[in-house]
């Protein structure tokens, strides 16, 4: 996928008189992490309100800190800045954070309880003042700038927190309502062409907190916000009320009678990026996650959570060579609660060696649990093909859950069978082409098996593909996306159909054992194909459990002259 590649720089831009948007960007990866997934880079948002007092929102990451600084340097005397309010915390933020403090001693950070915690370890040397943000609480910069401050925090950022100006009525919103995309357009003026992106940060910030983001949703919709100030992308002002429909709609459907609950702690983000990856996966599947960071979340809403779930994951970090005192904790109300038919997953990572994940596995096992995949191990920071794997490991996981819950599931009346019966036989016959999609992206490549293709556009050349949200090829085929469709040849397709047919372990290789050639867009030609083309996507349309590809093309070679395209015949139309 191409991407626009710039230096990476501040872009300045006036919301109202008195409150500024300094847009730090860069149209790279930023990381290797599934929100960044699509590749169309960021941008890092903060905000300068000048009142009689003035306020910084939301520095940015440590990545922009020298642009960013040497932006506000020449707009304003840092001595002169009164407060910093924090959104959320991390350990990227506070670097820049720390930077700041240096030059501007005297301003009053900002923010909530737990982001005032999360501070203490993550500014060690340092003893800045903090203002401590409860409910209902509210902040007079003067001039009318009487900020309100509401509390919506989520597992993966316990502190998180949203401000309201009720001067500018601007809602500065953080981590909701963003997209990870960089460009010049500040506001969502023609807010369509950001759909995708933002659906897909959806999915992976906030799909798999789905309590949590549903009562952030009810907070901020009391707010007369005219605009929503996010964290990420461009501003949100045209399509305000459609994107908080759109949360809201997006938030139910993850609501799902079979649910896993997913219970970590992170030392230094590593184990919550194989979290963000696994929770991802399994919600690609149509279940539903509750996750809870350890070191946040009250043990009654983990004990609830483990009564009411159909499988658990617990992930730890290794520290001085035992897991946190939050996972032993944690542990012992699984343990205490959780029934033993229920599925379990461990996962953990560390620096030097790994006995978290050693006792977490340990103890189910004695205990009696069966594990859904063998314990994941990162060592250090993971890597994309890691994060891919772990991402595939949920959508494994949650797969088990679903065929478990389907074995228990009473049978239906013959009235009833024989009707759904009569459907399924009457929509198996609608045939399709039996083809192969494969698709890389970097270090990863994909491939499945597809026989709902069919022709779409003559100009240009054009055709739809369905494939089904749980496949690990979706993530690799967004907008802009490079594939290769092979068609196959009838009477030498039955092998290749069985290969691609069959279930992979997470993170296999596709290809192994089957003879390919590399396309001019970087994909895997099958060398027994009867044809094939290059494509693109072009547009993608949610159909209940798949997506529906759009994809032009404008190269493709018939490798067999003589040969005839194999068909795909069903009996059933409900299943493969």
């Amino acid at each position: 996928m191409a991407v626009e590649t710039r230096p990476r720089d501040v872009q300045p831009y006036p919301l109202s008189a008195d409150t500024l948007v300094l847009r730090s960007r860069t149209w790279d990866r930023l990381k290797f992490e599934i929100e960044y997934g699509l590749q169309k880079g960021t941008t890092a948002n903060s905000y300068l309100i000048r009142g009689e007092k003035r306020a910084l929102i939301d520095p940015p990451g440590e990545s922009f800190q020298g642009v960013f600084i040497d932006a506000l340097q020449e707009r304003f005397d840092l001595r002169t800045l009164d407060y910093i309010i924090l959104g959320h915390t991390n350990p990227n933020r506070c670097a820049t954070l720390k930077a700041l403090l240096e030059l501007a001693p005297q301003a009053t950070v900002v923010c909530s309880n737990p982001a005032a915690i999360a501070l203490q370890d993550l500014l060690k040397d340092e003893n800045p003042t903090v203002q401590i943000v409860k409910k209902g609480d509210t902040l007079d910069l003067g001039q009318g700038h009487n900020l309100e401050f509401t509390l919506t925090p989520t597992p993966r950022f316990p502190g998180h927190l949203c401000t309201f100006d009720p001067k500018t009525a601007i809602l500065f919103t953080d981590k909701f309502f963003g997209a990870h995309v960089c460009g010049d357009q500040v506001l969502d003026e023609g807010w369509q062409v950001y759909e995708e992106d933002r659906r897909y940060y959806f999915d992976c910030i906030h799909a798999t907190s789905i309590r949590q983001t549903l009562l952030a949703l009810g907070k901020i919709s009391e707010k007369p916000a005219t605009i929503f100030a996010t964290g990420h992308g461009p501003l949100v002002r045209y399509s305000r009320q459609e994107l908080l429909n759109n949360y809201q709609i997006w938030a139910e459907q993850q609501k799902n009678d079979i649910s896993v609950a997913l219970i970590y702690a992170s030392a230094y983000g590593n184990t919550a990026t194989v979290a963000q990856a696994l929770a991802r996966g399994i919600s690609k599947a149509g279940v539903m996650v509750e996750t809870f960071n350890a070191e946040h979340a009250e043990p009654e809403e983990i004990k609830t959570a483990i009564a009411n779930c159909s499988g658990f994951i617990m992930g730890s970090p290794t520290l001085g060579g035992h897991a946190p005192t939050q996972i032993q904790t944690a542990l012992g109300i699984v343990l205490a609660n959780a029934e033993k038919t229920k599925l379990a997953g461990v996962f953990g990572s560390f620096g030097w060696s790994g006995e978290a994940i050693d006792l977490l596995e340990g103890k189910f096992k004695d205990a009696g649990y069966q594990l859904g995949f063998e314990p994941i191990r990162v060592k250090f920071k993971p890597t994309e093909v890691t994060i891919k794997t772990c991402e595939e490991t949920g959508t494994d996981f949650a797969q088990s859950l679903k065929k478990a819950a389907k074995r228990r599931k009473p049978k239906e009346n013959v009235a009833s069978t024989s009707q759904t019966a009569n459907l399924e036989q009457a929509l198996g016959r609608i045939v399709g082409s039996l083809c192969v999609i494969t698709t890389k992206q970097e270090e990863l490549s994909g491939a499945m098996l597809a026989s709902w293709v069919s022709q779409a556009t003559f100009n240009p050349p054009g055709f739809t593909v369905a494939v089904a949200k749980e496949r690990a090829i979706e993530s690799l085929m967004h907008n802009g996306s490079n594939f290769v469709i092979n068609v196959l040849q009838e009477g030498n397709h039955i092998g290749l159909m069985k290969h691609f047919l069959k279930p992979f372990e997470p993170g296999e290789d596709r290809f192994a054992d089957i003879e390919t050639t590399e396309a001019e867009n970087g994909c895997q030609i099958l060398s027994e194909a009867l044809a094939y083309l290059e494509c693109t996507v072009a547009n993608r349309m949610e159909c209940g459990d798949h997506w529906v590809i759009y994809a032009t093309t404008d190269k493709g070679k018939l490798l067999q002259d003589n040969g005839i395209t194999a068909i795909h015949h069903r009996k059933s139309g409900t299943h493969y």
